[in-house]
This record gives C-alpha cells, sequence and structure tokens, in this order.
C-alpha cells in the first residue's frame, strides 16, 4: 500500500553539565566570562582584602559624638580588642604576576597569559586563579593546557570538588576517555549517599556528546562497577550501563542490563524507560514494559511514555488500548483524552473520537485571546493542543459527512494561530462542497502563519483539485513546478502519485525511480513502485525487491507490511500473504488492508471471515475506491 507525501574543545563548559555538580553558579565561575577584561582581577583582589582585614563586630551605628575606643577604656570601659590579622596572599608581586597575564592574554598571547596564570595558581594555591588559567586555556582552543591546569588545580586543592569536576568535564570535552576512568570514580564516590543514585542515572546524557561510545561504555563501566551490587545504587548503576551500552550498540548487553535491573527493582521506572527506547532493535525488550505496566502501582505518565513509543511505530490499535487504560485511571487528565480522540479518530473510528474529544474540551478550557504579545511557554503549549483539537475534531466530523459542523470546528481557530496546514483543510471543505476555484484562491493567497513559501501553497493547490477530483489538472500543476525544480524529490513523489491515479504508469515508474536516485533512503518511493507493480501483477519478483528494500528502511510501517503482504499473494503464495496482512491490519487497520486481508481470506475459501473484514472497511471507509472494485471483481455484495 502506498502513501503520498572536526570537534574542538568547547569555548563554553557548564559546570552543571557535570555529574555530581550543583546548579548554582560559584564565586569565580570561569564559564561565565566572555571578554577579555580583568573584572575578575578586581573581584579577586577585594576579595583578598577582605580576609586581610581586621574583622568589625556587627551592632548599631555609633553616633558621631561616641568617645574613641582609647577613650572609652580610660575612662573605664574596654575597648574591643583587634581581630588577629590574616595576610592574603595576593601580595604585590602577586597582582603584578596575575596582571602580566591578563596583558599578555589581550595582546594576543593566550599561551604566555595561561603560562604566567598558571605559575600564580600554583603558587597562590587559590581556586579563582585555577579557573582563571583554565578559562583562558579554553579561550585559546587548548584542551590539553586546560587539562594541565586542572590537575595543577587537583594536585593544590585536591579536596576540591570543583577542581574534580572541572577535570572530569575536561577529560570528556577533549575525549580523553582512556583517563577517564579514576576521577568520575571519585567524584561519583565523593557524592552524599543520597544523591549518588541520582549522579550515576545522568552519566549517559553527560556522555552522550563524545564520539566512541565503545570508549564511553567503558570508562563508564570501569566508574561504575563499585556500585553494581550496592543495594542503593544497583539499579541505577545498571540502568546507565544499559544506555551507555545502547548507545554502543551492543544492544544485547544493553538487554541484561536493563532486565536485571527490573528484576531487582520492578517498580523502578528507569529500566523501564531504557527498554522502551530498545523496543525496536531488541523485541524482548518489551517484555519488561508489559510486566511493569501490569502491575497496579504503574504510573500513568510512563504508559504515556509507552503510547508515545507505540505511536512512533504506527501500532496505533495497541497504543490507543493503552489509553483507554489511562483515562480509567486518572479521568481528568485531559492530554490523554486529546491523544485518545486523535488516534480513533486516525484509525477512522470517528464517533468514539469525537466522544473523546468532547471530554478533553470539558477539561481544557479555551485558551483566551493574545493581546498581541507574544504568550509565554505554557499558553502557547495549551493554544497548540486546543488548536490540535479543533482540527481533529473537525476531522472526525468530516469522516461522517457532516461538513458543516467540520468548518464551524475549523472556525475555531483564529486567524493569528491559522498556518498553511490549516487553510488547505479549510480549502478542502470548500471544495468538496463545490466552491474549488475559492479553494484554490484561499490556498495561493489567503494568510496563514509562518509566511508559508511558494512551493509549500503549490503542494496545497494540488491537494485541493485532487480532492475535488480535478486530477489532471493537478498533474499538469505539480509537473510545470518540477520542472522548475528538478531535483525537488518531494515534488516529483507527488506527481508520480497522481500519474499513478491517472493510470500513467510509465510515467509513474520513470519518476519513482527519480526519487529513488535523489533519495536512496526514501522509503516510501521503494514501496510506491514495488506495490504498484504487484496490484498490476507485473515483474513480480522486482516488486518484492522493492518492497523488501522499503521494509528495511522503515521496518515499523504497517503499510509497507501490506505491500510486503500483497506481492506474496499475488507470487501466490497466500498463507505468508495471510499472516503478513493480519500483522499489518493489527497494527493499523486501514480499510485498503482489510480490502486485501479480504480477498485472501476470500481465495481460500474462508468467506464468512473475508466478508467480516469487508465489513469493517466499509464502516471505516464508506467511499473506499479499492473495497469498491475488489467486490466488483469478486462479483461480492455485502
Amino acid at each position: 500500500m502506498k502513501r503520498s507525501l572536526a570537534r574542538a574543545v568547547p569555548h563554553r563548559l557548564s559546570p552543571a553539565s557535570v555529574p555530581g555538580s550543583a546548579p548554582e553558579d560559584r564565586k569565580g565561575r570561569w564559564l561565565a566570562r566572555v571578554g577579555l577584561s580583568c573584572g575578575w582581577l578586581l573581584s579577586a583582589t577585594l576579595g583578598a582584602l577582605a580576609v586581610s582585614a581586621p574583622a568589625q563586630p556587627a551592632g548599631p551605628a555609633v553616633p558621631a559624638s561616641a568617645p574613641a575606643p582609647a577613650e572609652a577604656a580610660s575612662a573605664g570601659g574596654s575597648a574591643t580588642e583587634a581581630a588577629p590579622v590574616v595576610n592574603s596572599w595576593l601580595d604585590a608581586p602577586m597582582f603584578y604576576e596575575l596582571l602580566l597575564g591578563e596583558m599578555a592574554l589581550s595582546t594576543g598571547h593566550p599561551a604566555d597569559g595561561f603560562d604566567v596564570m598558571l605559575d600564580a595558581a600554583r603558587r597562590s594555591r587559590d581556586g579563582t586563579v585555577f579557573q582563571r588559567a583554565i578559562e583562558i586555556a579554553v579561550q585559546g582552543r587548548s584542551g590539553d593546557r586546560a587539562l594541565a591546569a586542572a590537575k595543577a588545580w587537583r594536585k593544590s586543592l585536591p579536596q576540591s570538588m570543583d577542581a574534580l569536576r572541572t577535570q572530569v568535564q575536561l577529560l570528556v570535552a577533549t575525549e580523553k576517555l582512556d583517563e577517564l576512568p579514576g576521577p568520575l570514580g571519585e567524584l561519583i564516590e565523593r557524592q552524599p549517599e543520597a544523591e549518588r543514585s541520582a549522579v550515576i542515572a545522568g552519566l549517559p546524557r553527560f556522555l552522550a556528546g563524545v564520539h566512541d561510545k565503545d570508549q564511553a561504555l567503558t570508562a563508564g563501566t570501569t566508574a561504575l562497577t563499585p556500585y553494581l551490587n550496592e543495594a542503593a545504587t544497583r539499579t541505577a548503576t545498571r540502568t546507565a550501563l544499559g544506555r551507555l551500552a545502547a548507545a554502543a550498540d551492543q544492544n544485547d548487553k544493553a538487554l541484561a542490563y536493563l532486565q536485571q535491573a527490573h528484576q531487582d527493582e520492578p517498580l523502578a521506572a528507569g529500566p523501564v524507560l531504557l527498554a522502551m527506547d530498545l523496543m525496536a532493535s531488541k523485541p524482548a525488550a518489551e517484555d519488561v514494559v508489559r510486566d511493569y505496566l501490569a502491575r497496579p502501582e504503574a504510573l500513568a505518565p510512563l504508559r504515556l511514555a509507552y503510547v508515545q513509543a507505540l505511536e512512533q511505530r504506527q501500532r496505533l490499535t495497541e497504543a490507543v488500548a493503552q489509553l483507554r487504560l489511562v483515562v480509567a485511571q486518572q479521568p481528568d487528565m485531559a492530554q490523554a483524552w486529546l491523544t485518545l480522540g486523535a488516534l480513533l479518530t486516525e484509525l477512522q473510528e470517528p464517533r468514539e473520537g469525537i466522544r473523546a474529544l468532547d471530554r478533553y474540551f470539558a477539561l481544557q478550557k479555551a485558551p483566551a485571546a493574545t493581546d498581541g504579545g507574544a504568550p509565554d511557554e505554557p499558553e502557547e503549549r495549551q493554544q497548540r493542543a486546543y488548536d490540535y483539537a479543533c482540527i481533529v475534531q473537525a476531522d472526525a466530523h468530516e469522516q461522517l459527512g457532516q461538513l458543516g459542523e467540520a468548518a464551524r470546528w475549523l472556525d475555531k481557530v483564529p486567524a493569528e494561530r491559522t498556518d498553511l496546514a490549516l487553510l488547505v483543510r479549510r480549502a478542502a471543505l470548500m471544495a468538496r462542497q463545490g466552491q474549488v476555484d475559492a479553494a484554490l484562491a484561499l490556498v495561493k493567497t489567503g494568510p496563514a502563519k509562518g509566511n508559508p513559501d511558494a512551493r509549500a501553497r503549490l503542494l496545497g493547490q494540488a491537494q485541493v483539485l485532487r480532492d475535488a477530483g480535478r486530477r489532471p489538472a493537478a498533474y499538469e500543476l505539480l509537473k510545470d513546478a518540477v520542472q522548475a525544480a528538478p531535483d525537488d524529490a518531494g515534488l516529483i513523489y507527488e506527481q508520480a502519485m497522481l500519474a499513478e491515479q491517472l493510470k500513467r504508469y510509465p510515467e509513474m515508474e520513470t519518476l519513482l525511480r527519480e526519487v529513488i536516485r535523489l533519495k536512496p533512503d526514501d522509503a516510501q518511493a521503494y514501496n510506491a513502485l514495488g506495490y504498484s507493480l504487484a496490484e498490476r501483477g507485473q515483474r513480480l519478483d522486482e516488486a518484492r525487491q522493492l518492497i523488501q528494500k522499503a521494509v528495511g528502511l522503515a521496518p515499523d510501517d504497517p503499510f509497507i507490511l501490506d505491500s510486503l503482504g500483497w506481492v506474496a499473494f499475488r507470487q501466490g503464495e497466500p498463507e505468508d500473504a495471510l499472516k503478513l496482512l493480519r500483522q499489518s491490519y493489527a497494527t493499523r487497520p486501514h480499510a485498503e488492508v482489510a480490502t486485501h486481508l479480504g480477498e485472501v481470506l476470500w481465495t481460500l475459501g474462508r468467506h464468512d471471515e473475508a466478508l467480516k473484514y469487508w465489513r469493517e472497511a466499509q464502516q471505516r471507509e464508506p467511499d473506499s475506491e479499492a473495497l469498491r472494485e475488489t467486490l466488483k471483481r469478486l462479483n461480492v455484495k455485502l
């Protein structure tokens, strides 16, 4: 079934991205500085002077007429004893050395400035000066110098957590992962016990940017091994190692880690989320998800995450089943009702979809109109969700043939939030009511959010013409567009689909082969060509090869699976075809898939079952051209 349509050391390194670092700013944080000014030096000077100044006791202000402390003492009182003086490290030679370092940097000699600053840092044993030396190295794009300064900082101040975090971060930024396990392990060990699991859980995200994923896994394994068997950290550790293994394409190892983590702690969320990510490559991972969700303590957000994973793999029937459980568990969750309504409408179950959407609207008030200013992010999300719900509600009513009601729902989206896709939907409704020219004018010149370009508007016009039954006009429109942009694979694909509908098969094949040349990874182009050959009973071996190529590029696409089942049927393999078509229909019960499934069953003599699928197809899509032609060819009346 076919469907249309050289890494350098970073200038800024955030300490908050290092495992175990606190999010708040620290004194002298070297990342916050942008220019080459000596402002940091003034701060350091004032700080050092504050250390050397005598401490003043807190208290009320002394009136101007009050006697001096010496006078008070001679009058029988006692003067406040002076606090002991603590000499600052910032003496005149040190200040001069710091100034020389800044001057060298400002005059274009960062290496000299770094050397002077690092020497000052070693002599002062002050973390702020070490941080400045590292910043100079980073500004000079020298990861090795920055790392050398971090190591010197750690040697001078071995108990400094800032020094340790900075070293770990620089080892990752410079991808010196062979040196990472020791400092990383020490950083984790020095975390408070209550925070250690969270730090371990964040490790895969911290290492996500490195190129050598295998080495990242090795470093992580070495650093985390001490925590594999501790009850407080074993689940976080196995989940983190599982994610690192998955990033390194070692999916068997990742599966083993997450299975053990789930066995140790069945209600932990981390292994379940990892299992969802692994479902595509390791189907056994889904058993962990199902086991978790079967428990009464299963959290609704994790079930929604599973819904999203199923939706991404186009397993919409299963996603709907999970959403029903979510809304039963939390009936006031508006977003779940919206997603349920959208999926039901996508599955061509408009009446139930409308009921779910009505529940969403009852829970979610319409967003207030904007006053011309930009809405904040939560308000903007609410607006987008509400607009989307109105559009889906319109789709559901359109499926029921209630065109006036569909238009009413589309009109609920205000003009300032109307994009081209919504404009095309409005135009399609107008075209279905005979207002084709007005619909085309709306798409061509109507105001739309985002200022869509001429290409996007042209595709919208072609869609309106196609939906209005004016396929030759749509074909000519796209033909002219392709002549003007001969390398636009999207335009060529749409022209090919119209050529197929017009039964211009040689043109269709030429166009699809051009799409494949321009985009060798376009699964839909391979599938469309293979399916067309299979549908016409031509070059079936080649058709099967094309569709198998499409399956390799998009293994979760149920429509491509339908094509593979259909070509198997055409090649005289009805049992294999039946298995593939059932699998496609279970994932996405589309009317055309049901039509194919019914024909295979009819050929096998299972007429009652065939009639059942055909009636379902008719109920879902009363105007299905594929169903009508099949029933006519087989001389079957429902």
